[in-house]
């Protein structure tokens, strides 16, 4: 893995994402996008445009910063507010990037660039074939794992099991992350739903260039009922 981690390298991703209250299916969203990764397999960038849902299509660009991280979006929920002439919000966070803000609690927690991350998970698991098969819990995975920590689910229950299957290509690269958790705490409406996660990755170590969006078309102010100066707390 550490093979292809290098600065203006990283992976495509795929992603659909299901929720399920009970038996009943709640919606599906589908995430697709590119990460750039560092040297140590965190994210350092993404660019990634989500679909489905109630909010409709969604552009999320991040950067991760020594300290602090910064992030836009465009269209879906932060699209209805913001200024006449804009098409970017633009939030700025003091610590790290909180990728859950950008991509939604759906999202895949796994990130199997980092190679403590993979190798947990590799070690809890059992392999049949092309693929390794476990669980773990948040705790655990939050150990290993910045992606994890920064995640807005690491606030919650560090009990909470995730059940995941990796798909390994023959060079020992991750190919695809299945994963699914059922929420026991956090926001009332997510109490009790499972989210399943299939992520796939392609081109290993490709060229990737993620760039902020033009400022003249950025305002970190959303309009709500006429006001204009609406900051959201990062």
């Amino acid at each position: 893995m550490k093979a292809v981690l290098a600065t203006g390298h990283g992976v495509h991703v795929t992603e659909t994402t299901t929720m399920l209250d009970g038996s009943e299916e709640r919606g599906e969203r589908l995430r697709k996008g590119v990460f750039e990764f560092d040297a140590k397999g965190g994210v350092k960038a993404l660019d990634v445009t989500t679909t489905g849902g109630e909010y409709g299509r969604e552009r999320a660009i991040g950067f991760n910063y020594d300290i602090g991280g910064r992030g836009y979006q465009s269209g879906g929920f932060a699209g209805k507010w913001l200024k006449k002439g804009k098409t970017w919000w633009r939030n700025d966070y003091q610590l790290y990037l909180s990728h859950t803000d950008l991509l939604g609690y759906d999202e895949q927690i796994v990130n199997p660039a980092e190679p403590a991350t993979l190798a947990a998970l590799l070690k809890n698991g059992e392999r049949s074939g092309d693929t390794v098969s476990g669980a773990i819990t948040f705790r655990q995975l939050e150990r290993v794992s910045r992606w994890a920590e920064h995640s807005t689910h690491g606030g919650w229950d560090p009990d909470t099991r995730l059940s995941y299957t990796l798909t390994l290509t023959s060079a020992g690269l991750v190919s695809r992350v299945r994963s699914s958790f059922t929420f026991s705490e956090g926001l009332e409406e997510l109490i009790g739903r499972t989210v399943h996660v299939d992520t796939r990755y392609s081109e290993w170590s490709g060229k990737v260039s993620i760039k902020a969006p033009d400022p003249r078309k950025t305002t970190s102010e959303l309009c709500i009922e006429g006001l204009c100066n609406w900051r959201l707390p990062s």
